[in-house]
C-alpha cells in the first residue's frame, strides 16, 4: 500500500490491475472501504480522502460537488487511468454519477452504497447549520459524532456492535473542522444528476434502517437507472461497510461475477 499526495489530496494505492475508485462520503476516508477491500485483491484500488476529509485538510475555497468531480477527474489523470469502476458511499454517490454522466468513457461500472441523487429540501437547511456547527472545533466535531451515531447507524449497531460505533465517532471526530463544515455546505447545495446519463451497469445498496437513504427512496431510484440492481440489507444503517461488512462483500462479488 502506498499513499501519494495528488492535488493536496492523500490517495492510497494498492494493487495490480483494473482500476477501481473508491469515493468516500461525508465525514469519512479512505478507511470507508478497509473492511470490502478482499473484493477487490486482483485490482488496482484507488482511495483519496476527498478535499476537506481526512488527510486532504489543505483546501482552500468552498467545496461542491463539481469540485469534487473534478478532483476525482484529475486523480485518474495523475495515475493514468483511463477506464475505472467506481464505488462510493454517501455523499461520495453523488459525486459518482456525476462523474459517470460527465465521463461516461471513463466509469465502467457504479457500485453505490446509501445512495442519493441530492439532500431532499428538508435537510439542506439542517446540513449548513451542522457545518456551522462544526466550525466549533473538536468539541463540536464530537458532538456531530455522537448525534449520527445515533440517527445513521442500525439498532443493532447500537446495540451489539461497539467497535462498529467506535469507527463511526472515530471517522467523524477526527474530519478537520473547517473541512467537514465546507464539505456540509457542498452536500447541502448539491443537485441531481440526470440518470438517464447513467449507462454503465449500476448497483444501489442500502440498509432497512437507513434513514439517510431509505430503502423505499433507493428501490425508486432504481427504478429510474436502466438495468440497476439494488440490494436491501437488513439491521444496517447509512454506514453499510463498517455494520454488514460481510454483506456488503457477497453483494460487491455477485454483482462483479454477473454484471461486469
Amino acid at each position: 500500500m502506498a499513499t501519494q499526495m495528488i492535488d493536496r489530496m492523500a490517495v492510497e494505492m494498492e494493487g495490480q490491475g483494473d482500476a477501481v475508485l473508491m469515493i468516500h462520503g461525508l465525514g469519512g476516508t479512505s478507511n470507508t472501504w478497509c473492511p470490502v477491500l478482499s473484493v477487490f485483491q486482483r485490482h488496482r484500488t484507488i482511495r483519496p480522502d476527498l478535499p476537506g476529509s481526512g488527510r486532504s485538510n489543505r483546501v482552500e475555497g468552498a467545496l461542491s460537488i463539481d469540485r469534487y468531480v473534478q478532483a476525482m477527474q484529475r486523480v485518474c489523470g495523475a495515475l493514468g487511468v483511463e477506464r475505472v469502476h467506481v464505488v462510493a458511499h454517501s455523499m461520495g454517490t453523488i459525486v459518482a454519477m456525476h462523474l459517470a454522466a460527465r465521463m461516461p468513457a471513463l466509469v465502467r461500472s457504479l457500485a453505490l452504497f446509501g445512495p442519493l441523487l441530492c439532500p431532499p429540501d428538508a435537510a439542506r437547511g439542517p446540513l449548513k447549520a451542522r457545518g456551522q456547527k462544526a466550525r466549533g472545533g473538536e468539541g463540536a466535531m464530537q458532538e456531530i459524532a455522537d448525534a449520527i451515531v445515533q440517527a445513521a447507524t442500525s439498532s443493532e449497531t447500537k446495540a451489539q456492535r461497539p467497535v462498529t460505533v467506535a469507527l463511526v465517532r472515530e471517522s467523524l471526530m477526527r474530519q478537520p473542522p473547517e473541512g467537514y463544515a465546507r464539505s456540509c455546505d457542498a452536500l447541502s447545495e448539491a443537485q441531481a444528476v440526470d440518470v438517464h446519463d447513467l449507462k454503465c451497469p449500476t448497483l444501489l445498496v442500502t440498509g432497512d434502517e437507513d434513514q439517510v437513504a431509505p430503502a423505499q427512496s433507493v428501490r425508486l431510484l432504481g427504478e429510474r437507472i436502466a438495468g440497476a440492481r439494488v440490494e436491501v440489507l437488513s439491521r444496517c444503517g447509512h454506514w453499510p461497510t463498517y455494520e454488514k461488512p460481510e454483506a456488503c462483500i457477497d453483494t460487491l462479488k455477485r454483482f462483479y461475477a454477473q454484471r461486469i
